[in-house]
């Protein structure tokens, strides 16, 4: 009986040798889907090399370019997790592939792609933020989703991208911030490995200088003075990159090749498609989309192409798809 034991001990030992080899090889990847919903958010993160989405809403069906934002990351980086945090999640939240959210289905089926609940007094343990957020009124979006990111590449490291970015190929870089134009930087797109001493000080700035009153000062304000303070920003004079305390400054080609003024040309017919041959990804500016201009099948937009190949499943399932059962259901009503 006590060799029956053992030999069962040692089984199971070896098999939770084997899984850990598996996730930190990628070979987890290549499991079914399912098993994914096993791990913890902690357990993904610190496999490392993270893509990281925020929803700070309570929302939980995603929108056609949130659900593009992050099957495109997914489509990129087949090696990386994906990881999409949500607000409106909770832990007992029943949520799966055969939920009646389409593009939470559709996001849930992808192999690399992860959804957990967005618990921020969690996320902010054990950084300056914490006693920052305990003393906030806890209904602002954009105010809770700068600092959550900064929190999350502080203690797992990766790369945060916001969910109006559309990934067209791999960033080759580890450390870097996105410029949006000469001597400005966004916090909408960044990456660093974990304990990183930049993201480190942009917190405990995030904290001192904390004005809820100004847009932006505790998110692309605040990355562009940090940089500031110990580098000597110059302006970009073509598609080269900036490097400063091993800190690569990239060009706004990279993420920001149509400018917000502009933003409204990603929904417009184009007579020849730029080729985005120095991006890496494409910022659609969706703050600034106050008329809720969106992808329509057949329309020839720029965005339209953009969907088509880099999230051909979002385009699919939530616009094909849903003009058609649209265009279906006015018919039955009819």
């Amino acid at each position: 009986m006590l060799k029956k034991i053992q030999i069962c001990l040692c089984f199971f030992f070896v098999l939770g040798i084997l899984y850990e080899i598996s996730l930190l090889s990628g070979c987890f990847f290549s499991y079914m889907p399912m098993s994914k919903h096993f791990l913890t958010p902690e357990q993904v993160l610190n496999l490392g090399k993270s893509i990281i989405f925020l929803e700070t809403t309570e929302r939980l069906e995603p929108p056609p370019l949130v659900s593009c934002s992050v099957e495109s990351a997914a489509r990129i980086y087949q090696d990386r997790p994906i990881i999409l945090f949500m607000k409106g999640l909770r832990n007992d939240t029943v949520l799966d592939l055969n939920s009646s959210y389409t593009a939470f289905s559709l996001l849930s089926s992808m192999k690399n792609v992860f959804i957990f609940p967005l618990q921020m007094e969690t996320v902010f343990q054990e950084t300056p933020l914490l006693q920052w957020y305990n003393k906030q009124e806890k209904n602002w979006v954009h105010i809770s989703s700068d600092a959550s990111r900064l929190a999350l590449i502080w203690k797992y490291g990766g790369i945060y991208m916001d969910t109006d970015v559309i990934s067209i190929r791999p960033i080759p870089e580890e450390s870097f911030l996105a410029a949006q134009k000469s001597q400005f930087s966004s916090n909408g797109i960044f990456g660093f490995p974990a304990h990183h001493k930049f993201i480190w000080d942009c917190m405990e700035n995030f904290v001192l200088k904390y004005n809820g009153n100004i847009w932006g000062n505790q998110g692309p304000f605040l990355m562009t003075r940090m940089l500031k303070a110990i580098c000597n920003l110059t302006d970009f004079k073509g598609t080269e990159d900036h490097s400063c305390q091993n800190i690569s400054f990239l060009n706004p080609q990279r993420f920001y090749p149509i400018p917000y003024p502009a933003w409204g040309q990603y929904y417009e017919v184009w007579e020849k498609n730029p080729n985005f041959n120095h991006s890496y990804a494409l910022h659609l500016w969706n703050f600034m989309n106050h008329n809720r201009k969106a992808v329509v099948a057949g329309s020839n937009t720029l965005a339209e192409k953009l969907y088509k190949a880099y999230c051909p499943t979002t385009y699919k399932d939530l616009i094909q798809n849903a003009e058609l059962r649209d265009f279906t259901s006015s018919g039955d009503a009819a």
